[in-house]
């Protein structure tokens, strides 16, 4: 039994669903995303309700119900308001300054790390030490923000590198001189 997958999705005003056979398409006021959902699990709308159901019950099936609801979920959330994620800076020279469309990353290494934004995605930089992903693909978002994120690490003894703003770093205490 999944809860999570019996739950129906309602369809906000604003945001038109299509569902051809196994292809939902998605159009909302940022903008349109499309899915294909496995074989194992049906769709239906009816009217402003959408329902995510499964075919069967294997092991498959049961686990892809949860997952699909999930993703068709985050899909009409993020045409109708962008994710967005939150990285922070720290470490004595590291900053960030943007470059048109692209990222301009200095992290203590003999070059500068220029990280191209991908279609979809966009970055927005408040300050030298804070940088904001943001699209419509919630899984393209944390994908992005976490690839950014291993530019360079947090560093558990002084706490330099890339972090996301609400990630809690572990400190570790150094050595003990005599």
């Amino acid at each position: 039994m999944s809860r999570i997958g019996n739950k129906p999705i309602t369809v906000p005003a604003g945001v038109e669903v299509k569902i051809d056979n196994q292809h939902i398409t998605v159009k909302g006021p940022k903008g349109m995303l499309e899915r294909t959902v496995e074989p194992e699990i049906s769709l239906k709308l009816e009217g402003e309700t959408l329902t995510v159901s499964r075919n069967g019950e294997d092991r498959k099936s049961r686990s892809l119900h949860g997952l699909t609801r999930t993703l068709i979920n985050n899909m009409i959330m993020g045409v109708q308001n962008e994710y967005t994620k939150e990285l922070q800076i720290n470490g004595v020279g590291y900053r960030v300054q943007k470059q048109g469309n692209d990222l301009n990353l200095s992290l203590g290494y003999s070059h500068p790390v220029i990280y191209k934004a991908p279609e979809g995605i966009s970055f927005d930089v408040p300050n030298a030490n804070t940088i904001i992903v943001k699209g419509i693909d919630k899984e393209k978002v944390g994908q992005i923000a976490a690839e950014i994120r291993t530019k360079r690490p947090p560093e558990v003894y002084r706490g330099k590198g890339i972090k996301y703003a609400d990630e809690v770093i572990r400190r570790k205490v150094g050595k003990t001189g005599k």
